[in-house]
């Protein structure tokens, strides 16, 4: 099976081969002798009204080939004007905020989606807000509160002493703090917040267990496929990669088989095909749905290369059904 691939991303430039996870699906698209085109979300357009290109989605989009070749990681060919409703599958693998921006690109993309697959579902996406999403599973978390007003928050820390306020559709650590019992700058913390936001903020009870780790879970079709365990540097609350976490090898443990169990029938409901959760301790504290990562950080760790699962699932939802018609969907 041959697919014309669309990866709507963040300029190839700038990744950061050794771990990023779209580029690894790249490769392995690539690979298996698919056809790969490149686009930013701001080469989109939805065409409307009258003329013979009313309700088509474009793209200004380069056909690319990928190596595995620091400084040399990329070859365009020539930029072209594509209709992404003749793709087979569009990759939305683009970074957060999950801003405006964002939301209105999952919202072009529901034109063409599912007679062109795009991974994740749009609507699945823009429906799932990756801190808000985990709510629905109360039993899964540790003490959580999501909220604009001050007395709640107030009362949220008495009771809780240790807590982390994080921002609602941030990424990537940014903006995440741990307050302790004894720390004075929590007031102000809170006005610096709500002067220059209209979000509420998500607090949640400190786990001392995150210094054994955090654990990222990757989920193909809702089912988990492997992890790593990410270890938080001395004098850091966070564990993200990036802003000096370890990365180490790790096993499942009864409780993530627990977690990955109850949530992955809705992941499956909702289209979402590649996702990767948070687990700290015997606690489920985010589900990434954007632009999940940790896919190579499992392989270089001597877990299973999952590029190849997700393309293995991919090509499952592309296949045609027994009517002849490819509608897309999760085969049953």
């Amino acid at each position: 099976m041959k697919l014309k691939v669309a990866v709507q991303m963040d300029p190839m430039a700038g990744i950061g081969i050794a771990g990023d996870s779209t580029f690894a699906l790249m490769l392995e698209a690539q690979a298996r002798g698919h056809e790969l085109w490149h686009y930013e979300v701001r080469d989109l357009s939805l065409m409307e009204g009258g003329g013979g290109e009313a309700g088509r989605l474009f793209a200004l989009a380069h056909p690319v080939r990928v190596q595995r070749v620091i400084g040399d990681h990329y070859r365009f060919g020539e930029r072209a004007r594509v209709d992404l409703g003749g793709f087979d599958v569009v990759l939305m693998r683009q970074d957060p905020p999950f801003d405006m921006a964002y939301v209105t690109a999952t919202h072009l993309l529901e034109h063409i989606h599912p007679r062109t697959l795009v991974v994740n579902d749009p609507a699945g996406v823009r429906n799932a807000p990756e801190k808000l999403l985990v709510t629905h599973f109360p039993e899964l978390m540790p003490p959580t509160l999501v909220s604009w007003n001050l007395e709640e928050i107030h009362a949220f820390r008495a009771r809780h002493a240790d807590i982390i306020v994080k921002p609602l559709f941030g990424n990537g650590g940014a903006g995440i703090f741990r307050i302790r019992a004894d720390d004075e700058n929590f007031a102000s913390l809170l006005e610096m917040h709500f002067s220059r936001s209209r979000e509420p903020l998500m607090l949640q009870r400190y786990e001392p267990a995150v210094r054994a780790g955090d654990k990222r879970i990757i989920l193909i079709e809702g089912e988990a496929m492997g992890a790593i365990n990410r270890v938080p540097a001395a004098g850091e609350a966070r564990s993200n990669l990036h802003v000096g976490g370890r990365a180490e090898a790790v096993a499942l443990t009864a409780r993530d088989r627990e977690i990955c169990a109850a949530i992955g029938p809705m992941l499956r409901e909702r289209g979402l095909l590649f996702t990767g959760i948070d687990v700290i301790g015997d606690y489920l504290t985010e589900i990434n749905v954007t632009s999940p990562t940790g896919i190579q950080a499992i392989h270089q760790l001597g877990g299973p290369d999952l590029s190849g699962a997700i393309w293995d699932a991919i090509e499952s939802r592309r296949a045609p059904s027994a009517s002849g018609k490819n509608e897309g969907k999760v085969p049953r």
